[in-house]
């Protein structure tokens, strides 16, 4: 097994992000949690605080390491923290055992954040922070949620927008991320792995998914807007087509034409690479995509694979 699978199993392969990302968020992150720590103080003392700040802490690495994940937009922050609050309030309340109060006030806010669309981890260690916080924050009942909670989520939101704002690429929310103007002279191509592989380092800024993610999502959103079932890609015209083979088996052959429908589908075909190299032939169209593997595009002098059968 190699370096890079060993790395993939356990989640350590490198995101390609420059020292300059990794001390923005490192800035942004010691910005939001001096404010909450400070609101949390003032509100509960030092014991009191200490699982709220937590959960704070956990919402700053989100929002100033991931800025534009779904987890951090300004509702799920907002949103997240508030119906923690409440359910975990209302479980301290009414449930006097906490080894039942604790994991119920998680559950329920998961649900919670579900429905409303709010999901946002952190809010899970501000449900505990309720139930298992002490007196000092059950004394407060529900204005907990108001102060510091709401406070806090609003102060750490506020920094996250103000410290992005100065690098367009981190833009927060996401909704006002600048991005390249649209080149309408593009043309929509298949990419490969390798590409999304590249783009993902080239961005700089962490992106919660992966290039595996990145590379289904962009297939099934090419079929979706091309009314393209999940089934093999068609054969098209133009398009180079390999057998999969190594060596003296290998052949690459270009389709010229298409004709017919259903069983009876031709396609014609000229060899580029291979054993009879530049000759034109004829075949069914279905023995020809059980023939083809995948398909090639030639690059810097050699054949390269650029779709999955």
């Amino acid at each position: 097994m190699s370096l890079r699978e060993i790395k993939k199993i356990i989640g350590a392969e490198s995101h390609g992000l420059g020292h300059s990302e990794k001390i923005i968020s490192a800035a942004g992150g010691f910005i939001g949690i001096a404010l909450t720590m400070w609101v949390s103080l003032h509100y509960l003392g030092t014991q009191g605080a200490t699982l709220l700040i937590a959960s704070m802490g956990a919402s700053a690495v989100l929002l100033f390491a991931i800025p534009h994940s779904p987890l951090t937009q300004p509702w799920p922050v907002i949103g997240g923290h508030t119906v923690a609050a409440l359910i975990g309030v209302a479980c301290a309340q009414w449930i006097s055992i906490p080894l039942l109060a604790a994991p119920l006030s998680v559950a329920l806010t998961i649900v919670a954040m579900h429905y409303l669309r709010c999901l946002h981890p952190p809010g899970g260690g501000t449900a505990l922070a309720v139930v298992l916080g002490g007196s000092e924050i059950h004394a407060l009942g529900y204005q907990f949620v108001l102060t510091p909670v709401l406070l806090n989520a609003t102060l750490i939101l506020l920094s996250a927008i103000i410290v992005n704002y100065a690098f367009p690429w981190r833009r927060y929310p996401a909704y006002f991320k600048k991005s390249p103007a649209k080149d309408k002279t593009q043309k929509t191509e298949t990419l490969a792995h390798a590409d999304f592989e590249y783009a993902l380092k080239e961005i700089g800024s962490f992106i919660d998914i992966d290039e595996d993610d990145l590379a289904r999502i962009y297939k099934l959103a090419f079929k979706h807007a091309h009314q393209i079932t999940e089934q093999p890609e068609p054969i098209a015209v133009g398009n180079y087509y390999s057998n999969g083979e190594d060596g003296a088996q290998a052949s690459v052959r270009r389709v010229i034409e298409l004709n017919g429908d259903g069983q009876n589908a031709q396609v014609t075909y000229k060899i580029v690479n291979g054993d009879g190299q530049g000759t034109t032939a004829t075949a069914l169209l279905a023995d020809f995509d059980v023939w083809q593997q995948y398909e090639v595009i030639f690059k810097h002098g050699t054949w390269h694979r650029i779709m999955q059968k």
